[in-house]
């Protein structure tokens, strides 16, 4: 108490109307910009808007790294204020007007300063709040969910997070093993003082592997202490599903008693972030059933869990998942939505072998050697030109580079559904010491288009586990198994699957140096080049598995 009655005193003097911002017509919404005080006695930037009136109202906050004093953002919590919510937007410590040293997430979690814990405790503080507080958002803002909920603040009620993430590690600083110093030299940009950034990177560059640093940024360690209802949205072309799907399950099974069996999930045919999630995605337009009206549930959701209203939103079933199908062909199936209890959904492991000829099928090649090659050179990468996923568009123009290399089904004679996570297993070889393998799974049209349905990287040198490097023997044959993403799609018939494997597509897969020098934002070498090669025979019988639904 005596914690709560400084911070409430000490914000007091950090009080003051966002006087320097451009000055918007929120209607009957009134914004004040807040110092929140931190344990520490830093204080927190945080835009704060109040419904009409005099009187107590539940908050909800959102945390984050990116700019919350855009028009945009401001108006969007206004919009939702109108509901009968104090909303709060609030930057992390280090960023723009927050004060502290910026590392990152490394003030949300549970060491010794806990950001979360402390913005969520003082709202609660407040005496025009009602002492009831839920926090919402989406990727960066979801993983401050995430490592919120592991610390237990005791004012705290219920969350909503959408595509959000676990471990930083994973996720983050490391997809598929392969960093994007590129994007976090970038991303620095946040910082007040860009000083802190470099720091942080370097000090990211002193644990290249998951190890105990990592997993004090990993919040699915905890999920035992993880005990609120959460509402959480996935997207299919998304790869921070992942973070979403296991979020859901970790909280289900193995969170508190308020937490178990008090977890909803939606995933739909959308990309990356974003309200609401629209049914117009990328180069696809799914039939308007795709259309998710976020701030529409997550204020009835909150109705509920904050203000105690009877609307029955907990009792909705726990899983909603939208099987995509064709778009634009009349009647083909899926492009609707299924219920379930849990997820994912029953399904068969389906093996789906590269074969010789570029044929792509359920039959394990016999022959007794068969491989594919192509030049991987850092210095002349294959070209990628995105900065998020490019799923739900064409990818045949990456496809038709010279070092890229494709498997394609038959033209299938029935629909085939596909709904879980597509793992691969791939046999490789190389010239190089260490090298990436990208592996995509795309939907063919009878038009020729090849959709872009799911990708994921693979770092060689972590083909043994992310806790510990080996580096290839160049020449020798090795095994590499990685998950490459959720989905649940019909493929139509006439239409074709087809997996395509490259080892470079910059700018979006910053290149591999290739000689396996130690990871580095920093990096300062050009790299060599190398021969990179698939092996697909009977004693290596290269394969995806495709979790299929009948």
């Amino acid at each position: 108490m005596r914690f709560l009655l400084l911070l409430s005193c000490l914000a007091v003097q950090g009080s003051v109307f966002a006087a320097d911002l451009a000055k918007l017509d929120f209607g009957t919404v009134r914004e004040e910009h807040i110092m929140i005080p931190m344990r520490d006695g830093k204080r927190l930037s945080a835009y704060v808007f109040f419904p009409k009136g005099e009187g107590k109202w539940p908050a909800i906050f959102e945390q984050r790294y990116a700019d919350i004093s855009s028009a945009g953002s401001r108006k969007a919590a206004a919009k939702f204020a109108e509901g009968g919510f104090v909303i709060a937007l609030v930057n992390y410590r280090g960023t723009h007007e927050s004060e502290g040293v910026y590392r990152g997430y490394r003030g949300l979690q549970w060491g010794e300063l806990r950001d979360g814990y402390d913005v969520c405790e003082w709202l609660a503080a407040q005496p025009w709040c009602t002492g009831k507080i839920g926090t919402y958002g989406g990727s960066q803002a979801g993983y401050a969910q995430n490592y919120l909920a592991v610390t237990q603040p005791p004012h705290l009620v219920a969350q909503y997070m959408t595509d959000t993430g676990l471990s930083l590690y994973h996720e983050g600083y490391r997809i598929g093993g392969a960093t994007k110093p590129q994007r976090f030299i970038k991303g620095g940009a946040v910082a007040r003082d860009i000083k802190d950034n470099e720091a942080m990177l370097r000090e990211w560059d002193q644990h290249p592997d998951y190890d105990d640093f990592w997993k004090d940024e990993d919040a699915s360690l905890h999920f035992d202490k993880m005990n609120y209802p959460c509402f959480t949205i996935g997207s299919w072309f998304d790869f921070m599903c992942q973070g979403s799907v296991a979020s859901f399950i970790g909280r289900n099974e193995k969170g508190g008693p308020n937490s178990r069996s008090q977890q909803q999930l939606i995933i739909g045919p959308w990309l990356h972030g974003g309200y609401p999630k629209s049914n117009k995605i990328g180069e696809l337009v799914f039939p308007e059933n795709a259309f998710f009206d976020v701030y529409a549930h997550m204020t009835k959701w909150f109705n509920h869990y904050l203000k105690g209203e009877d609307n029955g939103i907990e009792k909705d079933e726990p899983v909603k998942y939208y099987v995509m199908g064709a778009c634009g062909e009349a009647g083909a199936p899926g492009n609707i939505w299924r219920e379930a209890k849990d997820f994912p959904p029953a399904s068969t492991a389906a093996d789906w072998f590269l074969q010789p000829d570029g044929k792509l099928a359920p039959k394990k090649p016999s022959v007794p050697s068969s491989s594919t090659s192509y030049a991987s050179d850092p210095a002349h990468p294959m070209i990628l030109n995105t900065v998020g996923f490019p799923g739900a568009r064409d990818a045949r123009a990456f496809e038709e580079q010279a070092e890229v290399r494709t498997w394609t089904s038959d033209v299938l004679m029935e629909p085939l559904e596909v709904t879980g996570r597509i793992k691969a297993e791939v046999f490789v070889s190389s010239t190089a010491k260490d090298t990436d393998f990208v592996l995509r799974v795309t939907d063919v049209y009878p038009d020729g288009r090849s959709i872009l349905l799911v990708d994921y990287p693979l770092r060689a040198r972590y083909h043994e586990g992310f806790d510990h490097q080996k580096l290839l023997v160049p020449g020798q044959v090795t095994k590499l198994a990685w998950d490459i993403g959720w989905v649940s799609i019909i493929f139509n018939k006439g239409h074709q699957v087809r997996i395509t494997i490259a080892s470079t597509g910059a700018p979006y897969f910053e290149p591999n140096t290739q000689t396996g020098s130690p990871i580095t934002h920093f990096v300062t070498e050009p790299g060599i080049a190398a021969i990179n090669t698939i092996w697909h025979d009977a004693k290596h019988a290269s394969r995806v598995i495709l979790p299929t639904v009948k």
